[in-house]
């Protein structure tokens, strides 16, 4: 008998929508399958010392609320009290096993890879559509680049950060999701974006 062939699969695979020549959709969506990702909570104590480590093996100085900080590509996100969320754009799985071998005596750190999917954000109307299911202010002036919130997106527990602006000054965000709630979170996006017009990019 063959063996089955497994392969990792996007939670957002088959879902996302072709892009639009020229532009135009209201929403424009990119799946981040595939980063590294894990939760860091300080040891009892051990703040302090972490802010340390983390300042001088990523050059990164934690941050004390809910802000995001990036050197390269590793980020730190604070999502509550001493706890953050580290991702790397080139780690993917061996990710969270890196980090606790630098920081695993003064933290624990749990790797949230495959536990959440994530998708990029952008487009004229990305504000109407997320403001129909995110119970917070991302107004320009308000949620600023480098912000970070967990949330709630019609329900579902979400962590949303906003990045740099588009080069023609359209907003950024990325938001986070448990894997288990892909599917549902990609139909609240793609029938609250409708109206707008929402695309894939590339």
């Amino acid at each position: 008998m063959a063996e089955l062939a497994l392969a990792p699969r996007s939670a957002f695979a088959g879902l996302l929508p072709a892009s639009v020549p020229g532009g135009g959709a209201g929403v424009t969506v990119v799946d981040r399958d595939g980063l590294g990702m894990a939760t860091v909570l300080a040891g009892r104590g051990r703040a302090a010392l972490l802010a340390a480590r983390v300042q001088e093996r990523f050059d990164i100085e934690l941050p004390q609320g809910p802000r995001r900080a990036v050197a390269g590509d590793i980020a730190f996100g604070g999502i509550g009290p001493e706890t953050w969320l580290a991702t790397s754009e080139t780690g993917g799985n061996g990710f969270a096993a890196a980090l606790r071998q630098t920081i695993g005596d003064l933290a624990a750190v749990v790797d949230q890879s495959d536990g959440y999917a994530m998708l990029r954000l952008t487009g004229p109307k990305l504000r109407e559509t997320l403001a129909k299911g995110v119970p917070l202010d991302l107004h320009a002036g308000v949620f600023r680049p480098g912000d970070i919130a967990a949330t709630l997106v019609s329900h579902m527990d979400a962590i949303l950060w906003r990045l740099p602006d588009q080069t023609d000054g359209s907003s950024v965000f990325e938001m986070a999701v448990p894997r288990s709630v892909g599917r549902d979170f990609w139909h609240w996006l793609a029938e609250s974006a409708a109206e707008f017009g929402i695309a894939g990019a590339g």
